[in-house]
C-alpha cells in the first residue's frame, strides 16, 4: 500500500504545499505545509471534519487551484494544462450537470471542449453511461433525474476520458446512505476497470472504510497513520 513510487507510477506529488485565501488580517490558511505522494492504483480516503481543508487539498491535487507556497507536480501525467479532460478526473459533491443538456450531452461536453468530434464524444459518452448502468437515462434532462442518478451521471462524465487519477470531493455528501453506497460502488468498480487511482474526500466513516488507505486532515494539516506520506497500490 505504501512506499516510494517511480516517476512512471507516481501520479501526483505535493511538496510543502500551503494555500492561503485573502490577505492581511482577513487571511485564512486552508492548507498548511502538506507533502505527500499518490501512486498508481491507490485507493485513498481523505478524511476530516468540514472546514479541515479536504476540498482545498483535493483541488490542489487536481490542478484546479495553485498553492500559495510549495509545489504540486504530476510526474506520470504531464503538466497542469494537460490534466483535463483525460489523465485527471474530478467528481464534485453536487452533480453540476447543465440543465439545458440531456444526460448524454452532459457527459460528452468535456470531450467536445477538448477537441473531440461530436460523433466520437457521443460514442464515448454512451460507453461511459453504459459502464455505470445508465444507458437508459441518456435522453433525460437533469431535472428528470433523482439525486443518486444525477451523481452517477456526474461520475460517468468525469470518467469518460479514461483518467488515471480520480479525485472525488464528498461525492455522497448530499445522498442518503443507500444511494451513496451505489455511487461509491460505481467509483470503485470504474476505477478498477480503468486501472485508475481513486482518492475520495469524505467525512463519512462508512465511505472511508471502503478504501484501503486513509489520510486525515485537521485544521489544514495532513495527519497520516504511521507517518507514511506515500500511497499506492
Amino acid at each position: 500500500m505504501t512506499g516510494e513510487s517511480s516517476d512512471h507510477d507516481l501520479l501526483v506529488r505535493a511538496t510543502g504545499v500551503a494555500r492561503t485565501f485573502g490577505k492581511g488580517r482577513a487571511a485564512v490558511v486552508a492548507v498548511h505545509g502538506v507533502s505527500g505522494e499518490i501512486g498508481a492504483g491507490a485507493r485513498l480516503a481523505l478524511t476530516g471534519p468540514s472546514g479541515s481543508g479536504k476540498s482545498t487539498l483535493l483541488h490542489l491535487l487536481a490542478g484546479l487551484d495553485e498553492p500559495t507556497v510549495g509545489t504540486v507536480t504530476w510526474p506520470a501525467l504531464g503538466e497542469r494544462h494537460q490534466l483535463r479532460p483525460g489523465p485527471v478526473a474530478m467528481v464534485f459533491q453536487g452533480s453540476s450537470l447543465l440543465p439545458p443538456l440531456d444526460v448524454a450531452e452532459n457527459v460528452a461536453l468535456p470531450l467536445l471542449l477538448a477537441g473531440g468530434s461530436p460523433a466520437e464524444a457521443d460514442a464515448t459518452a454512451r460507453r461511459a453511461l453504459d459502464r455505470l448502468g445508465l444507458a437508459d437515462l441518456a435522453a433525460k434532462l437533469p431535472e428528470e433525474l433523482s439525486g443518486g442518478q444525477a451523481q452517477r451521471v456526474a461520475v460517468a462524465r468525469a470518467l469518460a476520458g479514461r483518467p488515471r487519477l480520480i479525485l472525488a470531493d464528498e461525492p455522497t455528501g448530499q445522498l442518503d446512505h443507500r444511494t451513496g453506497a451505489v455511487v461509491v460502488d460505481a467509483l470503485l468498480e470504474t476505477a478498477g476497470a480503468l486501472g485508475a487511482a481513486l482518492v475520495v474526500a469524505t467525512h463519512d466513516p462508512r465511505v472511508a472504510d471502503r478504501l484501503a488507505a486513509r489520510w486525515s486532515m485537521s485544521d489544514g494539516r495532513l495527519v497520516v497513520p504511521e507517518g507514511s506520506l506515500s500511497c499506492s497500490a
